[in-house]
């Protein structure tokens, strides 16, 4: 947590004027008893009128000036915090866009979501309270503490009692729930991470319907994090009848003696109210530091949170080559490649490939045979575990990740688009990229009449993913996306899964026909779309069982040929 500190540095000024405008707050409050008193003892006492307008005033200039530093502590302090959360949030952000996909997937996306909102948010809040109450609560309790004696030592000595007593009651309950907000902190992380899970799953629950079970079981997790939070509070609950109680008794006491004080003519009526009043105010003040304690034990966990994202070191450490070599007659090397994720099983297991430059390669295979591991490698968004990926003859590992990612195009198997308009899409990958380079890249992807036929044309919005298109409509999208950067290489990760077979086919001829001719990469179930490649890789549970031309492999490959008889049978 205290490393966060750093990003307090441009906030020096307002960190030292927010806690100094608090110190001279309670420096007003400490003298507001003893100007009481002397209303009490000189004015009313004494019948003297004008002197108690004169006091009266004087507390309402005490009154006017404290709020004034109020305002002002208020002001600084929320200034720096507010400037502190974003810096933090804006580092986390960038952090984790640099993770590796494999670091990501340890991690989890609801963790990382509670990082960047829930708790920034609850630093954020620790600090401005800190910034207000650290030291005010210490000096107006031990100021009042003072302030008690120079007025009576002997109904002071209650003070030297109740204080001890007030804090060890306070510190003890705190070191019991402390422990209970970090566990809350934890189940709360469960639930936002079914929550998140289960609006990304919405349709398929619906599909299945199960509503039912889904709600149970986000009740089960909702209901521990009530319980856990409930038994937290219960405990943070004995504090106020506790203080009051202790408060109570001293001031009992307080009174007594001081009525007898009184009574001897040792002390006046006066000095009593200056004395109960600075017991009251040591109660509030103890008070809020129980509860900024919470809130700094809250903060500081969740900033130990934030802490341990940002000491993750990316995995895709970023080399300095920009340029392959020019004589490499292949665009991309698998050298007896193999990946695991997080120490498991291999996905891939020492997969040799040479892909030519220009070429249209197809991978096929069925479901979990390691197509999409294979492709991910080629712009390191996971890393092989043994062997190694060369693009243009050199290691992707040398490469700087611009310059490597910068010469691929990748359109996903999921089709991911941005709320804003098709030109802004498009220009996600280039974004200087002109309205002809953009009508040029949509016409390739088969998806320029869709954009012809909106409104707005290039002005069309889109919805957040692309919610207003239809599932062909967005894969083309996402396609003239990758093109419009006009990639050495093109990876199509299952892109034409929701084109029909005539606009398929279109695609793949506009493709041959570009005028940067990329080499093409296209993963697929379907023999259809990589039957015309030049070379087809079938892989099987993440080993290559064939590599050659459709007829090729239909005499060599059983794994190929059951694929394709299969399919023939599904289309006859």
């Amino acid at each position: 947590m205290f490393k966060l500190l750093r990003f307090l540095k441009c906030y020096k000024n307002e960190s030292i004027l927010a806690p100094l405008f608090k110190l001279t707050e309670a420096a007003f409050e400490l003298i507001v008893p003893l100007v009481v008193a002397a209303i009490i003892d000189n004015g009313i006492n004494g019948g003297d009128k004008p002197y108690i307008l004169k006091m009266c005033g004087l507390l309402a200039l005490f009154a006017a000036l404290g709020l004034l530093c109020a305002l002002a502590a208020q002001y600084f302090a929320a200034k720096a915090a507010v400037g502190f959360s974003a810096r933090v949030r804006h580092e986390l952000f960038c952090r984790v866009g640099r993770l590796s996909f494999s670091q990501l997937d340890e991690i989890g996306a609801p963790t990382l979501i509670t990082r960047l909102t829930g708790d920034i948010n609850q630093v954020q809040s620790g600090i401005n309270l800190t910034f207000r109450l650290v030291l005010r609560s210490p000096i107006v309790v031990f100021g009042a503490v003072i302030m008690a004696f120079t007025v009576d030592v002997q109904t002071a000595l209650v003070f030297a009692v109740a204080v001890p007593v007030l804090a060890a009651v306070i510190f003890a309950v705190m070191l019991v729930c402390v422990p209970l907000y970090r566990r809350v902190q934890q189940k709360l992380d469960s639930v936002l991470a079914k929550t998140r899970e289960n609006l990304l799953g919405t349709r398929v629950i619906r599909a299945f319907c199960k509503e039912k079970e889904e709600a149970a079981d986000f009740d089960e997790k909702n209901r521990a994090l009530t319980d856990m939070q409930t038994a937290a509070g219960k405990i943070s609950a004995i504090m106020n009848p506790a203080t009051f109680v202790i408060i109570n008794a001293a001031v009992i006491v307080l009174i007594y003696t001081g009525a007898l004080r009184v009574d001897s003519g040792a002390l006046s009526s006066g000095d009593v109210v200056a004395q109960y009043n600075y017991m009251s105010q040591i109660l509030v003040e103890l008070i809020k530091l129980a509860g900024l304690i919470i809130s700094i034990t809250k903060a500081i966990a969740s900033g130990n949170r934030i802490q341990s994202v940002l000491e993750i070191e990316p995995a895709a450490v970023s080399g300095t080559v920009t340029e392959g070599r020019k004589d490499s007659a292949y665009a991309v090397e698998f050298e007896n490649v193999s990946l695991s994720y997080g120490g498991g099983e291999n996905a891939l297991d020492n997969i040799s490939i040479k892909i030519r430059r220009g070429s249209s390669v197809g991978i096929i295979g069925s479901t979990g045979s390691g197509k999409s591991s294979l492709i991910n490698l080629i712009p390191r968004f996971y890393d092989a575990t043994g062997g190694r990926v060369l693009v243009d003859g050199v290691d992707v590992r040398n490469y700087g990740l611009n310059a490597l990612r910068g010469r691929i195009g990748v359109v996903s198997q999921k089709k991911a688009l941005f709320k804003g308009t098709v030109r802004d899409n498009i220009r996600f990958a280039k974004p200087d990229a002109g309205d002809d380079e953009i009508w040029q890249a949509l016409e390739t992807a088969q998806a320029k009449q869709t954009v012809l036929d909106k409104a707005g044309q290039l002005d069309f919005m889109l919805e957040q993913d692309g919610k207003n298109l239809s599932g062909g409509q967005r894969q083309r999208l996402t396609i003239a996306r990758a093109l419009v950067r006009k990639p050495e290489i093109l990876i199509l990760d299952d892109a034409s899964s929701a084109l029909d077979y005539a606009t398929a086919s279109a695609l793949d001829k506009a493709l041959k026909n570009t005028d940067f001719s990329p080499t093409v990469i296209t993963v697929s179930q379907r023999v259809s779309a990589i039957r015309n490649a030049d070379v087809i890789v079938v892989l099987d549970e993440g080993a290559v069982a064939g590599v050659g031309t459709h007829s090729r492999l239909l005499e060599n490959c059983g794994v190929y040929r059951e694929i394709c008889d299969s399919q023939l049978e599904k289309e006859a």
